[in-house]
């Protein structure tokens, strides 16, 4: 009998989470790959939005969804950790109540092992929560933890996750290694030799909206993000084939809806975003695209302005991070002057509105000053835009962690909880003082252009 396997997608554990397009795209990129090959794959998504028995609980409101797919998630409050006690906001698990994940853990006979996925490193609360209860209900059944925080903080994941076996290797190939520790082995493809290399939506209940990377890691070596550490090799796949995925799932599940989850695609994009977009044109599918990773400023020409324009494309991010020059050459080096002022030119001129263009501001970076952010908030005012402030979370194994550990008054190595960048670990005192400031700045610009947000 071939392998029978959970894989589960954890709560999440935080002071806040929205849906923005997030959907566990590795694990159901493995529960794809796993029943290819003739395994049985039984998905839990403790984040399921849809799930008919959590409609029914009066304590819980009903949470509410948004264009294009996103929204909030059910959420509840529970007691914070006693690191965040002094915090003064609510910390709440956001999914599915525990009796439901329980019995759908439950409605599982016999699985040969359990699968879990990890995201945000000081989300880990959700994940040691989730292998907690699958080992109750199923002992003696091996737990494999894999996933972001798996990879970047694997001594912590080892000694605090409770799971069996923690996988921090990128690709299918460690899991069935994993997986042969225990005695099981994943059958070799069955059927016609083919391997489908789509991500398996169709196991969610209801399909919102579909993720695509058309490609894995990111030329560019920012001090702030750790793809480079993720992906060490950036890898892209051909136009066709991402064309013929998005015309998989319009056609065979009517999703309209795409995110793409690429760091950087629009680079080299002769070669690879111009002729996928060109295909798209062809088609003319009536979808709608969506760029919550952001765009690389630099790389939005004329022409590519004008195919994201006639594919569809509805929400565009761009990532400026500052407008501050010389604080890029010192983060990024991935923008230069003129860079996005030309970038919005063609934007606007290939017809694009305020509404759909967003830049990415980062605040809450090790010596940054607060003037600089207000300045960039006015700079991506003045140019059309409207500003997204983005908290910067200390992420292990980047550039810039060393200098987030040294600046910091919280215990970044030992307590990943302390990367939350809801707590913005790397300011002191006097600039946490402004962050309402600059809220209520970056808020007041959305308002002006709220009539014509989404």
């Amino acid at each position: 009998m071939n392998p029978l396997l959970i894989l589960i997608n954890p709560w999440i554990y935080d002071f806040a989470a929205y849906d923005l397009w997030s959907k566990p795209l590795g694990l159901l990129y493995i529960a794809g790959y796993l029943r290819e090959r003739g395994c049985q794959v039984h998905l839990i998504d403790c984040l399921d939005v849809h799930h008919p028995q959590m409609k029914g609980h009066r304590s819980l409101t009903q949470p509410k969804r948004r264009a294009y797919g996103t929204g909030k998630f059910w959420r509840e409050v529970v007691a914070k950790p006693s690191p965040f006690q002094d915090i003064p906001r609510p910390y709440s698990r956001y999914g599915l109540l525990p009796e439901i994940v329980e019995q759908e853990l439950r409605s599982v006979a016999s699985p040969s092992a359990i699968l879990v996925t990890s995201l945000m490193t000081y989300w880990y609360p959700g994940v040691r929560e989730v292998i907690r209860l699958a080992k109750d209900i199923h002992p003696g059944v091996p737990v494999i933890l894999g996933g972001i925080y798996a990879r970047l903080c694997r001594e912590h994941a080892v000694t605090r996750s409770g799971a069996d076996r923690v996988v921090s290797e990128q690709g299918f190939e460690s899991l069935s290694i994993a997986l042969d520790e225990y005695g099981i082995h994943v059958p070799a493809n069955s059927g016609n030799g083919q391997l489908s290399t789509y991500p398996a939506f169709d196991l969610l209940r209801e399909i919102d909206y579909v993720c695509i990377m058309t490609s894995s890691g990111c030329p560019f070596r920012c001090q702030y993000c750790a793809s480079h550490f993720l992906y060490p090799e950036f890898s892209r796949r051909e136009p066709g084939e991402v064309l013929e995925e998005i015309v998989y799932w319009h056609r065979g599940s009517a999703v309209q809806d795409f995110a793409f989850y690429d760091d950087a695609l629009l680079v080299a994009s002769e070669r690879y975003a111009g002729p996928l977009l060109e295909g798209l044109v062809r088609l003319d599918l009536n979808l709608r695209f969506h760029t919550p990773n952001a765009l690389h400023v630099r790389e939005i020409t004329g022409e590519i302005a004008r195919l994201m324009r006639r594919t569809g494309f509805k929400t565009i991010r761009l990532g400026l991070e500052t407008s501050n020059m010389p604080m890029h050459r010192e983060l990024d080096n991935k923008i230069a002057n003129g860079d996005f002022e030309r970038a919005m030119h063609h934007l606007r001129r290939a017809g694009f509105s305020p509404r759909d263009i967003g830049a990415y501001i980062l605040i809450g970076l090790p010596e940054q000053s607060v003037d600089s952010i207000v300045e960039s908030i006015h700079f991506v005012d003045k140019h059309g835009a409207v500003p997204y402030l983005s908290d910067y979370s200390p992420i292990p194994h980047t550039a810039l962690w060393k200098k987030a550990v040294a600046c910091s008054g919280y215990d970044l190595l030992s307590e990943p909880l302390f990367h939350n960048n809801t707590v913005l670990p790397c300011w002191d005192v006097t600039q946490k003082k402004a962050l309402p400031r600059l809220k209520r700045l970056a808020s007041e610009i959305r308002e002006r252009y709220r009539q014509h947000l989404p």
